[in-house]
């Protein structure tokens, strides 16, 4: 069998009755009609996506939809970061009721992690709720945001504030969508398929070491073992901690320090989510090794791997600078779970060692971040 033959692989969610599969695969939109025929009381999706993807790949879509005679009706946002706010949320809601969807209706999600995000938001809240099923076009959203239920819209004062936790019904992960993607699109998803072997799984990271190339050039197999190994391992988090209470703040490490990159950016395109997050495993790390929980080697390797595959490693060479450290650290102050003066941050002991470090002193962040400003 041809590489771009070869099987789809199927990872399960396992949420009891909420329960649903994620299809990774070269090809596999193909069976987006046969999954969502028997979803449907009515021979209709509703689909969000952006002008971006609307214009590269909605013909696909509706080709794997016609033969089962389902309909689509589509609205398209202007693309990127800012399109994830209040004001398309109702946006978004009007479209639904205008157009006669309800409850027994399925939205289709057909973007990357923005449009993911607020479709899952939306069809939450659309008559106290109605289906929701994602296919994630960029390989950011196909490892992550697509995968586990965090559905949110930005505000002024940070990223993904405003939200609840909505499991879709269905994930559709074909790897052959990623070939439209910019490189650097696909090197800001390649971080968050990193992260999964830094939270617990050294071998898969080692394994990205080597292959790493190969998943950046899309080579099938290597793609897809990369998006089936990630996916599974979130699906294991998501199905023992849904709703984050416990273990599943592990799949922020990163996060809080490039949240906070991305807020003091005001989300401008100079500075992709993905990239936040991999200078954010890169900050914890040597934050742990400034706080001796992390050999300062481990730190350093880190660094050299996440380097390697273009994706920024310092601070202070970071667009949309210069940085502030005490900023930056009065937006970590707004994290969710931070308490008078202290963050929860994911630090690590090691490659694969990740835990929860609960009460990291701000004022000790500031001052390491003051430091790696410092390196310019």
């Amino acid at each position: 069998m041809s590489e771009t033959l070869r099987a789809a692989e199927i990872v399960r969610v396992s949420l009891g009755a909420r329960s649903y599969d994620i299809v990774v695969g070269h090809g596999a939109l193909s069976m987006l009609g046969a999954r969502l025929a028997p979803m449907l009381k009515q021979p209709r999706v509703f689909v969000l996506t952006d002008e971006t993807v609307s214009n590269l790949h909605m013909g696909a879509l509706e080709a794997v939809l016609k033969p089962v005679g389902i309909r689509t009706h589509v609205l398209s946002l202007v693309p990127g970061e800012r399109s994830k706010s209040f004001s398309n949320l109702e946006h978004i809601l009007d479209w639904l009721l205008s157009t006669g969807a309800d409850r027994s209706d399925v939205l289709v999600a057909f973007g990357g992690g923005v449009i993911g995000d607020i479709a899952g938001l939306a069809a939450s809240l659309m008559k106290r709720g109605m289906g929701f099923v994602q296919v994630p076009t960029t390989l950011l959203s196909q490892v992550d945001s697509s995968v586990g239920g965090k559905t949110a819209v930005n505000t002024p004062r940070g990223k993904n504030m405003i939200g609840v936790f909505y499991q879709p019904r269905l994930v559709i992960a074909d790897t052959a969508l990623l070939a439209s993607l910019p490189a650097r699109e696909l090197r800001a998803g390649y971080a968050e398929v990193l992260k999964y072997g830094l939270i617990n799984d050294p071998a898969f990271f080692d394994w990205l070491e080597g292959n790493g190339a190969d998943v950046l050039a899309l080579k099938p197999d290597a793609i897809q073992h990369a998006v089936a190994t990630s996916c599974r391992a979130k699906a294991a988090i998501v199905a023992e901690d849904e709703t984050e209470g416990g273990v599943r703040a592990l799949l922020n490490l990163g996060h809080t320090f490039g949240h906070a990159v991305e807020a003091a950016n005001e989300y401008r395109p100079d500075v992709l989510h993905g990239e936040a997050v991999a200078l954010g495993m890169v900050l914890a790390f040597r934050y742990g090794a400034a706080e001796g929980i992390t050999a300062p080697d481990v730190a350093a390797k880190v660094a050299r791997v996440i380097g390697a595959s273009g994706l920024p490693v310092e601070l202070a060479h970071m667009p949309g600078g210069p940085y502030e450290a005490s900023q930056l650290a009065d937006l970590m102050q707004q994290d969710k779970k931070a308490r008078g003066g202290r963050v929860p941050l994911i630090l690590a002991r090691g490659i694969g060692q990740s835990y929860i470090h609960p009460d990291a002193d701000l004022a000790s962040v500031a001052a390491f971040l003051a430091g790696e400003l410092e390196k310019a």
